[in-house]
Parts: C-alpha cells; sequence; structure tokens
C-alpha cells in the first residue's frame, strides 16, 4: 500500500521531520574513529595522539583512558562479549585490552604499513584489519590471534572494511584505488569491484534493512553512491559536500544515510526519496568518524576538534495495540500486524513468540502508529503526513498533513496541529473547527477534552466549539484519560498528577449565557493525587493507571497506592491491557513483546476499598483468583484493615506477622508450630512478655534456642534452679558467655574458673582466681605458665605461683582466710539486701590485717558468747551482688570476740546491723570488747 494515495495534491513530499538532541559534547584531539558500547553508556573514542579514551555520556565523564602508542591510533573497536577494547595504531601493531581492568591482553604486529580500520564479526571470534600495504587480513582470537586469511587485490591504500550484517560471511572494502569490493572469508580474492568514483574511495556501509541489497560509498570527488551490489550498479548519487567525504554510514533503524565530510559537515539524507534532509556543524573542524548503534537512535561523530553524540528522533517504536489484541507496527517503512491470542504459552516477562502478517510497505517513514478509541481505525504519521486505515480490511480511509496528529472518543473525531501553530478538529474525518492559539503551540492531546500545549501550560478545550475548559500551568509531556472519562493523569517531566474531570460543572457553565474567563472554569478539574515519579507510558484500566516509571519498573495506582507489578530489565513501554486474559502488554524498542499478570478484580476490588464500599469489595472478593489472595491481604494491612487480611492471607510469614500485630498468641502459636522458625518464636516470645504469659514466653524462647532471653526471663523470676540447667544448657552448645554468667550469678566462681580454661582463656582464669578465689590462683598459674611454653618461653618463666614465690603476694595469706570464711558461710539471700547492704562494703582483707595477732581459728570459729545459726535456705536466687561488691574479700559473714557466756542464737541473715549490736551491748555490757565484722 501507499500511506497516501496518489494526488495532485500530494506531489509534493514533505520533508522527513526528526528531533536532532545533542547527548555530548566534548573538545579533545583530533578523533580517528567511535564505537558506542551496546549495553554500557560508554563511548569509545581512538585520538590522533594515540590515547584511547571510554567516555560515559550518560555523566558526560571520561570513564577511562588508555596509552596506546606514541603514533596516532586510527582505529578502536569495542568487544562487548570478551570485555575487550582491540585498536590498531600506525605502529603497524594492533592492541588488545581488557575494559574493566584496564589489563593489557595481547599486542601483535599486524601489518607492514599504518593500520586503517578494523571490523567485528558479530557472532564468530574474527576480526578484519586493512591497512596501507594494501590488504585485508582476518584474525581470530581463539586462535591466539592466529592470521586466518589474507585477502590482496586493492592496488592503493585499503581504508575502510565492513561485514555484511545480512550475510556476515562476506565484507566490503574501500580503497583509494577508486574501488569497493566485496569478499568472502572463505577466498583470498574479491567475489566483485564496484567502480564509479572519480577519486580514492574512503568509507563504505551496508543497508540493514531486508528489501534493498544496497551498499552506501564516500570518497574524496565530494560524491556519495549508493549501489545495488546485486545488480552491481550505482543506483544514485548525493552530491552536496564540498569537500572529501570522509565516512557514511546507513542508520540501522531511521529511513537515512549519514555521511560527514572535511567540509566541516555531517549530512542527513532521505534513504528513500535521496534528499537532503538536514545539514549539521557543530565548529569542531573536519569530520574523521562516525557510527551508529543498533537498536538505538544515537550517533557519534568524531571531529579534529573534539566528539559529539546526537539522538535522532525519538527511541519509541510506532506501534499500537486493540483492545481485542490485535497489534501493529512498523519496522523500517514495513507495516505488519500480529495477534497475541496466538501466543502458545504466556510466562511473566518472557518474550512472545508471534507470527506477524505483511499489510505492506509505505512511502513515508512511520514515526507514529495509534488506534481509535474503539479500535477500529488505525492512523499512519510520519513525515508530516498522516493517513487513516480501517484496522480490519486495512483500506484507507483519508489522509492529510500536519505536524502532529490525535484521537478524540467519537468515531471520525481527530485533530491536527499544523506547522503555523493552528489545530483543526475533525467530525466523522470532515473538517469541524479551526483553534488559533495567542501562545505558542508546542504540543496536543487526545482524549475527552482537547490539550494544547505551550511552553508553561496546557489548556483544555471541547471538540465540539473549541470552548476553553480550563487552563492548567504545568507543561505536560503526556496526558491520559481513562475510558469514562472521568478520571485523566497528566504527566510531565519529573512528576504526574492524577485528576478529576466534573463534566457536570462544565457543562453547567457552557449552559449559562455569561462567557466563560480566559483561564476557563475553576471547578473543571480536581486534583487527587501527585506523585513525584516520572512517567514513561501509561494507560487506564478502569480506575487503575498502569505505567511504566524511568527506573524500569512497571506500576499501577489506585487512590494513593502504588504497587509494583513487575521490574524490567530494559526500557519498555505499554500497549495495552487484554480484560480476556487479564494481562498487560509491552514493547521495547527492538519491538520485542513481553506480558504481565494483572487481574482485574484485584484491581476492582482495590478500588472498592479505598472508596470505603466494603459492601461492593465482598461481591468482587470471590472472583478473586486464590493464588492472589496475598497480595490482597498486603493491601489490606496496608490501608489498615489487619483483620481482614488476616481472615483472607494464605502465606504463613505474612497470616503469622499479621497475628502478631493484632495481638492473636493463639493463631501465632499454630502457625510458628506448623512452620518451625527461630524468628517466628523470638517475636512470639515478645509478644507473649507484652501479654504476661510467661509461662508460653519460656517455651517460645527455648524453642528459638535464645540463652540470652531465658536467662533475662530466669533472673527476673529469681529462679535459680532454671538459671543452673541453663548454664548447663548454654555450655553444652559453646555458648560460654550465658554458661559463664550464669555461673558467676549462681556465685559458683571455681565453675567460672573451669569454663575459662576450658575454653582457653586462661589469663582471665588467672585474674580471676587472683580476685575472688586464691586458693586457685597456682593451680591456674600452672596451667598458664604450660600455654604460654609454646608460644614464648621467657614470658612463661617470668609468670610467679604464689606457693613459689610468697613474697610477692601482699597480703595473700589473709586473702586465703578470707576465702575460707566466704566458702564456710553461705551467701545471702537476695530479700536480705537492703538490711545488709552496709556490711557487704567491709573489706575483710584490711579487718584481717588489723588483728593480725588473731589466729585464723579464732577468725573463723563460732564465738562462746554469740553462735551465729546457719544461713536459712536460699530463697530461689541469692543476693549476688555480695560477690561483685566486696571484691577479694570474702563474702558476709560474722565473727565475734566475747568471754564464755551462755550461748545466744540469732539468725544473722535475718537481721539487721542494728539489732546485732543493740544485742550485743546487752549481752557484753559496756565493758566488754565485742567485734562484729559485717
Amino acid at each position: 500500500f501507499h500511506l497516501c494515495p496518489s494526488s495532485p495534491q500530494k506531489q509534493v513530499k514533505m520533508p522527513l521531520r526528526m528531533e536532532i538532541k545533542r547527548l555530548l559534547s566534548k573538545g579533545t584531539d583530533r578523533v580517528k574513529s567511535v564505537d558506542i558500547h551496546p549495553t554500557e553508556t560508554w563511548l569509545l573514542v581512538s585520538l590522533y595522539n594515540g590515547q584511547v579514551h571510554i567516555w560515559n555520556y550518560k555523566t558526560e565523564s571520561l570513564v577511562k583512558s588508555f596509552e596506546v602508542s606514541q603514533q596516532p591510533v586510527r582505529c578502536a573497536k569495542f568487544i562487548p562479549r570478551k570485555q575487550w577494547i582491540v585498536a590498531g595504531a600506525d605502529d603497524l601493531a594492533v592492541r588488545v585490552y581488557n575494559y574493566n581492568t584496564m589489563a593489557k591482553v595481547k599486542t601483535f604486529e599486524a601489518h607492514n604499513d599504518y593500520i586503517r580500520f578494523l571490523a567485528i564479526h558479530p557472532t564468530q571470534p574474527l576480526m578484519l584489519s586493512s591497512s596501507d600495504d594494501m590488504t585485508i587480513r582476518l584474525w581470530n582470537w581463539e586462535k591466539n590471534w592466529q592470521c586466518m586469511q589474507t585477502y590482496e587485490g586493492h592496488n592503493h591504500f585499503v581504508m575502510m572494511v565492513t561485514f555484511n550484517p545480512k550475510d556476515p560471511n562476506t565484507f566490503a572494502s574501500a580503497s583509494l584505488d577508486r574501488t569497493i569490493k566485496v569478499w568472502g572469508l572463505g577466498t583470498s580474492t574479491a567475489h566483485f569491484t564496484l567502480e564509479g568514483h572519480d577519486q580514492g574511495v574512503n568509507c563504505v556501509d551496508y543497508y540493514t534493512g531486508g528489501d534493498k541489497p544496497y551498499i552506501v560509498s564516500g570518497a574524496d570527488d565530494r560524491l556519495v553512491k549508493i549501489w545495488d551490489y546485486q545488480n552491481k550498479t550505482c543506483v544514485q548519487t548525493l552530491d552536496g559536500h564540498t569537500h572529501n567525504v570522509s565516512v557514511v554510514a546507513y542508520h540501522p533503524s531511521l529511513p537515512i544515510i549519514i555521511s560527514g565530510s572535511e567540509d566541516t559537515t555531517v549530512r542527513i539524507w532521505n534513504a528513500n526519496t535521496y534528499r537532503l534532509e538536514k545539514s549539521l556543524n557543530y565548529g569542531m573542524d573536519r569530520v574523521w568518524a562516525l557510527t551508529c548503534l543498533k537498536g538505538s537512535n544515537k550517533v557519534a561523530i568524531g571531529y579534529d576538534n573534539g566528539l559529539s553524540l546526537i539522538k535522532l528522533g525519538r527511541e519509541e517504536p510506532a506501534v499500537s495495540m486493540a483492545n481485542n489484541g490485535k497489534i501493529i507496527w512498523a519496522k523500517n517503512n514495513e507495516i505488519q500486524q500480529l495477534d497475541i491470542k496466538t501466543a502458545a504459552e504466556v510466562t511473566d516477562g518472557e518474550r512472545l513468540a508471534l507470527p506477524t502478517k505483511e499489510l505492506g510497505t509505505s512511502e513515508v517513514f512511520p514515526q507514529k502508529l495509534e488506534h481509535s478509541s474503539n479500535g477500529r481505525f488505525v492512523v499512519v504519521c510520519g513525515d508530516g503526513e498522516f493517513t487513516i486505515f480501517t484496522s480490519l480490511a486495512w483500506r484507507n480511509k483519508t489522509f492529510g498533513t500536519g505536524v502532529e496528529f490525535v484521537w478524540g472518543v467519537d468515531t471520525g473525531e481527530y485533530a491536527v496541529r499544523e506547522t503555523n501553530g493552528k489545530v483543526k478538529t475533525y467530525k466523522n474525518f470532515k473538517e469541524h473547527k479551526t483553534l488559533r492559539p495567542s501562545y505558542n503551540t508546542e504540543g496536543i492531546f487526545g482524549g475527552l477534552a482537547l490539550g494544547v500545549r505551550s511552553p508553561s501550560f496546557v489548556c483544555f478545550y471541547d471538540w465540539e466549539e473549541l470552548r476553553i475548559i480550563r487552563r492548567i500551568d504545568v507543561s505536560p509531556k503526556a496526558i491520559y484519560w481513562n475510558e469514562s472519562g472521568e478520571l485523566l493523569t497528566i504527566a510531565s517531566e519529573s512528576s504526574f498528577y492524577i485528576l478529576k474531570y466534573n463534566r457536570q460543572a462544565v457543562q453547567a457553565a457552557f449552559d449559562q449565557s455569561s462567557e466563560v474567563s480566559a483561564d476557563g472554569i475553576d471547578d473543571a478539574f480536581e486534583v487527587i493525587q501527585d506523585f513525584p515519579e516520572r512517567v514513561r507510558t501509561g494507560i487506564w484500566v478502569g480506575d487503575c493507571f498502569i505505567y511504566t516509571n524511568s527506573a524500569n519498573r512497571l506500576n499501577y495506582c489506585v487512590g494513593n497506592e502504588i504497587v509494583t507489578i513487575g521490574h524490567l530489565d530494559r526500557v519498555m513501554y505499554l500497549l495495552g491491557y487484554v480484560a480476556k486474559q487479564s494481562r498487560v502488554y509491552l514493547t521495547d524498542k527492538s519491538l520485542n513483546i513481553v506480558s504481565y499478570r494483572l487481574d482485574i478484580s484485584i484491581v476492582n476490588y482495590q478500588t472498592a476499598i479505598l472508596r470505603g464500599d466494603l459492601g461492593l469489595a465482598a461481591k468482587i472478593f470471590p472472583e478473586i483468583p486464590v493464588d492472589q489472595r496475598n497480595r490482597i491481604a498486603q493491601f489490606l494491612e496496608s490501608q489498615g484493615h489487619k483483620e481482614q487480611a488476616l481472615e483472607i492471607a494464605t502465606d504463613p510469614d505474612l497470616k503469622f506477622d499479621l497475628a502478631i500485630q493484632l495481638g492473636h498468641l493463639d493463631i501465632a502459636v499454630s502457625i510458628a508450630r506448623e512452620n518451625d522458625s527461630e524468628q517466628k518464636w523470638r517475636q512470639l516470645s515478645d509478644l507473649s512478655i507484652s501479654k504476661n504469659r510467661y509461662d508460653l514466653a519460656e517455651v517460645c524462647l527455648q524453642q528459638a534456642q535464645d540463652l540470652s532471653g531465658l536467662l533475662l526471663l530466669y533472673t527476673s523470676f529469681g529462679d535459680s534452679t532454671k538459671v543452673r540447667e541453663l548454664a548447663e544448657q548454654a555450655q553444652a552448645q559453646s555458648r560460654n558467655n550465658i554458661s559463664f554468667m550464669c555461673y558467676f550469678l549462681l556465685n559458683d566462681l571455681d565453675k567460672c574458673i573451669d569454663l575459662l580454661c576450658q575454653t582457653s582463656r586462661i589469663p582471665e582464669a588467672a585474674f580471676m582466681a587472683r580476685t575472688y578465689l586464691p586458693s586457685r590462683v597456682s593451680q591456674v598459674v600452672s596451667l598458664w605458665k604450660d600455654n604460654l611454653k609454646t608460644v614464648n618461653l621467657k614470658a612463661a618463666n617470668s609468670l610467679a605461683d604464689p606457693d613459689q614465690y610468697p613474697n610477692l603476694f601482699d597480703n595473700f595469706e589473709l586473702a586465703l582466710k578470707a576465702e575460707r570464711l566466704f566458702r564456710k558461710y553461705a551467701p545471702l539471700a537476695a530479700s536480705s539486701y537492703e538490711s545488709w547492704k552496709g556490711a557487704l562494703l567491709r573489706d575483710l582483707i584490711a579487718d584481717a590485717r588489723d588483728r593480725e595477732e588473731v589466729n585464723e581459728e579464732e577468725m573463723i570459729e563460732e564465738p562462746a558468747v554469740l553462735k551465729v545459726a546457719p544461713a536459712p535456705a536460699p530463697e530461689p536466687l541469692v543476693a549476688v551482688a555480695a560477690v561483685a561488691e566486696i571484691k577479694v574479700e570474702a563474702p558476709v559473714a560474722a565473727t565475734v570476740e566475747a568471754e564464755a557466756e551462755p550461748e545466744i542464737d540469732i539468725d544473722l541473715v535475718d537481721a539487721t546491723e542494728k539489732q546485732v549490736q543493740d544485742l550485743l551491748e546487752q549481752e557484753g555490757g559496756a565493758e566488754d570488747e565485742i567485734v562484729v565484722d559485717f
């Protein structure tokens, strides 16, 4: 088909309209070659000064720099599958580097003269090099860069060589002998030669499309020629450059030919009409290098004084999908149709293999395809023209000119923006009204109302009379209406807004005879939500807005909630939603189609919950698939409906978390028993303690093996039996810190020292023995010496044993006496601490030193006048603070000096210090010397 039928009005073709954006511009030394990495945001540049640079064109920063040679590096290429760059220089050598580590992988001499160009095979481990020695050579890097073939036949410098993308077993070369030769990898002689240039040929490139067997070449005769390599004829000559043509390329996805010249310009030619579309001059002097990235609209250019990276047009593919799942897309100038219902198996995120149906070829390059709101018509836009086709039979309905086209809601309703800024509307495919805005128009938007964008605001108009509805002070890049026309999304560069459209208020204002103000009707729109997120593409499904964002996520928005459907591994564009399949369909710029599941029942249920209509939500709930119930439970939890979420949740982890949040111990315990997990038991123990269920808390802590928690619990209740059991359990599990603390709290100092020795903490054991159990110092020091001898004999011999060197240990005998007193009397119960806390601060060593004339028997034997009753059975947990407070001396004990008198039994554990003193004064009298050591 032809996009527009032959007509006297259409003899003059509209120019190819293409926005050109410069992404990077850097001043450098003379650039001899450029290459773009296919996945990283990197630009590889080889320089005449012998260096190779890698630039990040996104951050506009120099990433890596290689000092390759003292002579010019005329070509450098990425080999992404090996993480390499390969560079050829005038010193006759090819060098290979790993671009991640910057390490040199290989250096070899490749030619006998300057190396002009390198070409990498798209699939095999092969590289072609061309040289001023008039040869082309084939290298295999899997065979240690062995030369596999030498191609001879040119009579002058071979300036460039390139593989045929449609048949990589063939390649073409350009030479200063004024010829282009086509070769096969398997033979050293050329298949054929193309002659026609009057001077040396500098560059050559293949057309990548499947419809034309073309080669383009550029030469010192200032001409660009297009060749049919099947017929071996020149089909077109492009004349316009004023100096040597140094580089030329077919764009891999756009219908253009790009040429660069020593006249300092880059020219863009229409590949179909061969008309010059654009001439670029960025003031960097002569052009030496140019490359295009497959699957992208980016073009890199190298000059005498720097480099530039430009983007031609938009990268969003020309594709549209109807509500029934029929997809129409444009591949170059070919229009094709697909049906997603033919997909055999659909998996989230997996590429769909769909058969295509050819609809025809467009004379102009399609830049936009879009179905009408009812799906009955499709518009194809390109080169400032549009043609409307019926979607079923693909018949031409109408055509026209304009720089932008948008659909309305009714059949045959659309609007066109013209070059002069006027906007024309059409009803039933016939011109209806013309809008001549007083401001500069930059774009238009379709939908229930016609949107017209200026640089700083957007105005909405009704389709019937083009009356202003409302001016909104934001300049959107896209506007999306839902099917009912009640909601719309305004997407700007950094955020998007959800608005509600008040149709009744607008109609009431129009019905009144008074004129609407220049800003429109105040109540026309109400802002519901705004989100600081950039929308790349979006669609409405009911009251749910589905969109892709700049972070490559597929999300949907219901009310103020944003839910992620899937994470995308590349830039994707939304096509639409098919309700019967409950799937969202997307495509990338290479027209690879993927889909993700989204049940409309889930969206409707969430909408009802957000609106507070719980009755409607209950009716919708049975329609939700069972495997999606947990997603609904999570949504209900986020909205504060935790009881309902607990009822419908099926995932044990989610259900357990909800039960914990709601304090439902029985449900949580049941789930924890079925799904044994330390984390669950820990959470459950915390909840049990908060609910005063200490018996359950103990069970949970035991299940979680939370010995620290058990220690806290047992000590809080003063249960010495449980603490001892915990000490043994911890020691068996090598939880030595907990075991030590348990024994220390129990005042079992021998166990503490034994544990330190068993765990090779002998120095700590020695110091503890010196502090608390002097009688064990010799034993521990002996162990310490034996252990230290294996490391440092001199240090081991320097350790002093109190049995061997008593003169080095002051008051050691007194400490032993205090220890024996400490061991004789039971430690105090915790309940008596308040009464005895003053006595606990007594220094038994000092007391013993002051009374050195008293022998040990007099210190430790029970007094005649006052008999100290033995301590009662300890309460659940002893007052271990006594051990810490009295340091090395001894536990609390009592010794009394008095004359023989009738014995009086007093329980010193329960008595206070004042009570004892009073009693002693009564019994001994003022003249008696009675001493009580606390």
